[in-house]
């Protein structure tokens, strides 16, 4: 369980702890993040439904969420919403799944990390245009 002062001190990291969570085996949950809902996008309500996308089990709640880790990922269509946290993190797990992932908005992500995609592609990523 993630919460209190811990998810105080990274709440613009959740998005990212989602996706390893994703990945993880076992249960994460997340709680005290009610704030995410206010963010550029209602991170929990996406990064659910980003989850769920990738055939992650995830149950959201008012202040966080619960997500049943280790599953099989699969390719997703999933809308950024234009926040640069949702567009990187479902990039990464875009990168885990079998099949091809496309992110709407991905260019979302030049708002904290303009060099994401060309480290990604550095380092083996075969990302392209057509599939960020």
């Amino acid at each position: 369980v993630a919460g209190g002062e811990l998810i105080v001190r990274m709440i613009d990291e959740v998005p990212a702890v989602c996706a390893l969570a994703a990945v993880a085996t076992g249960e994460t949950e997340i709680r005290d993040a009610k704030e995410l809902r206010v963010k550029e996008s209602d991170r929990i309500a996406t990064m659910a439904h980003v989850l769920g996308a990738f055939g992650v089990p995830c149950e959201e709640l008012d202040d966080g969420m619960i997500i049943s880790g280790g599953a099989s990922l699969h390719g997703a269509h999933i809308e950024s919403h234009g926040d640069h946290r949702i567009a990187m993190s479902a990039t990464l797990l875009g990168l885990l799944a079998d099949g091809e992932t496309l992110i709407d908005g991905a260019e979302a992500v030049d708002t904290s990390f303009p060099g994401f995609v060309e480290l990604l592609r550095s380092l083996g990523a075969d990302i392209t245009e057509e599939t960020r």
